[in-house]
């Protein structure tokens, strides 16, 4: 029969306990004058003793969420993998087994192309986070046209979504920020996949991009997807993060995207809305000054 350290801890806090109660009433029958020292030295230690017992609770409670979430981490991310790299290997079987006509080959060679594409966009994702966490990551600003950002990214996913155009926008033509290229397309990118991914099949994704009166540029995501509740809406930027519905446990995710989009953002001096949509859904809203 195995213990864990925790188990083992509380018993060790609750022997000290009880023997700090056993010579405390020792003391007392032994020196009746002096209770109220023997009473108040207990009360203090006891205080301190269980101020730091319920912080070390809370820190082995946190360590043990984190290291759930990056096992979880670890297994989203082996999914992520596997599925495109199998996808992949089967297009390329099929090919060099079978007798294609050049328009099945040209078919199964741009369905593994968009594959690749996923596996890239999940080794920049992390590889991106990792650098923005170990601070090692400049973010260098230049002059960008955001209209043709963003419109080049939606032509590129809606050819992952569906059969139809589900990905609709309105942009603003030659609308210019200054900022990161690369790290503004894995903003764009990530906020869109994001709303994909939590819609259902087909359901429509708007994209809006629109300078304000007042100079401010508004860039908008908005889905119909399963939506956020409003106690987790701070916690969606956080790492490894992801809502805790039933239904979004079931969907693709590393956790990485959100908190990639806030940092980034962060360092463009960019502020980040999250909004329940109607009837249903989620709106992010993003403010360039």
């Amino acid at each position: 029969m195995s213990f864990k350290p925790i188990t083992i801890f509380y018993c060790l806090v609750f022997y000290v306990f009880a023997q700090l109660f056993w010579w405390a009433t020792l003391l007392i029958q032994l020196e009746p004058t002096r209770r109220g020292m023997v009473m108040g030295e207990g009360f203090v230690f006891i205080s301190l003793m269980s101020f730091g017992i319920y912080k070390l609770h809370k820190a082995i409670n946190r360590e043990n969420h984190i290291r759930d979430q990056q096992k979880n981490f670890l297994l989203s991310v082996t999914h992520e993998l596997k599925s495109p790299l199998a996808s992949i290997k089967l297009y390329l079987q099929t090919i060099f087994k079978r007798e294609l006509d050049r328009e099945q080959q040209n078919s199964f060679i741009s369905k593994s192309l968009l594959d690749i594409e996923r596996l890239d966009d999940l080794v920049e994702n992390m590889l991106l986070a990792t650098k923005i966490e170990n601070k090692s990551y400049s973010f260098p600003k230049e002059e960008l046209n955001l209209s043709e950002l963003v419109e080049k990214i939606v032509s590129r996913l809606q050819i992952h979504v569906c059969s139809k155009e589900s990905i609709l926008t309105s942009i603003d033509p030659n609308v210019y920020i200054t900022g990161d290229k690369f790290a503004m397309a894995s903003v764009v990118t990530n906020l869109i996949e994001n709303a994909v991914k939590y819609s259902k099949n087909c359901a429509p994704v708007h994209i809006d991009l629109h300078r304000k009166a007042n100079g401010k540029v508004c860039f908008k995501v908005a889905d119909l997807g399963i939506g956020i509740p409003d106690e987790e809406k701070p916690k969606v930027f956080n790492k490894f993060y992801r809502v805790g519905s039933e239904d979004t446990r079931k969907t693709k995710g590393t956790g990485l995207g959100l908190f990639i989009v806030k940092q980034v953002l962060d360092h463009h001096q960019a502020q980040i809305k999250v909004k329940d949509n109607q009837p249903q859904g989620t709106v992010f809203e993003v403010y360039f000054n």
